[in-house]
């Protein structure tokens, strides 16, 4: 593979930082956004609708998925109507469980049967991926955040997992599954070969597809000559006697 045009997986950019996520909105390549409260912490967001409402403002036609934070079932469905007011290309990301390890079944349910486009995260299994299709309404689109880079860091083989995966929402044709938290941009070349439809990536993962197909020789030179040069502008020195 040599283009970002040969892939057929559909990449969003991983983030909360408005600046980067609008320069990436100049390349027509990446296709959506996803962000979490913890990225959000992270780019020192303070008011969470507020900012959600910019990015909004700002990305009107690609979709981005924004979480839910409450950890009952109740509040959590609650500001899942609200954040899916917010704009039509918002995906509401519910988490599998909550923080006591309940399924959030019924309201993913209930919020697809009626129309939101969910994003369920937070999923590590294929078993869970069974019981979210269980609740996944045919008509509504969704997307199935499964952490492969994450499964890869406790020492498993994601790949077997993720194709098991798509196995299991292929009589969902309106669902989809990411791959999340993807390490190198060689993840992203897996997830395409796999079949995967969506992977999201943060930026600096997606600054690597400028060096899709590059000449490895060429590339070789370029390392020699940055060890190079980089000894010089720091004025290294070795007393040869």
């Amino acid at each position: 593979m040599t283009s970002v045009n040969q892939l057929k997986i559909k990449l969003f950019a991983d983030g909360a930082d408005l600046d980067s996520m609008l320069v990436l909105y100049k390349d027509p390549s990446i296709k959506g956004y996803t962000t979490n409260p913890t990225l959000m912490k992270k780019a020192g967001i303070t008011n969470y609708e507020k900012f959600a409402r910019q990015v909004l403002e700002e990305i009107p036609d690609r979709p981005v998925s924004f979480e839910v934070f409450a950890d009952d079932l109740k509040n959590m469905l609650a500001q899942a109507k609200v954040i899916a007011s917010w704009g039509s290309n918002v995906n509401v990301k519910i988490p599998v469980t909550s923080t006591r390890g309940e399924f959030t079944g019924p309201i993913i349910r209930e919020l697809s049967s009626s129309g939101v486009q969910l994003n369920i995260t937070a999923v590590f299994t294929p078993e869970q991926v069974e019981i979210i299709a269980d609740n996944l309404s045919c008509d509504t689109p969704a997307i199935v955040s499964v952490f492969a880079g994450r499964i890869a860091d406790t020492g498993l083989d994601p790949i077997p997992i993720m194709s098991d995966c798509l196995g299991i929402l292929k009589h969902l044709p309106k669902a989809e599954l990411l791959w999340a938290s993807p390490r190198e941009f060689l993840n992203i070349i897996q997830a395409d070969e796999i079949g995967c439809h969506i992977i999201t990536a943060t930026p600096d993962v997606l600054d690597k597809l400028k060096l899709l197909g590059k000449d490895l020789t060429k590339f070789s030179l370029e390392t020699v000559r940055m060890f190079y040069d980089d000894a010089q502008t720091a004025g290294y020195t070795i007393n040869i006697t």
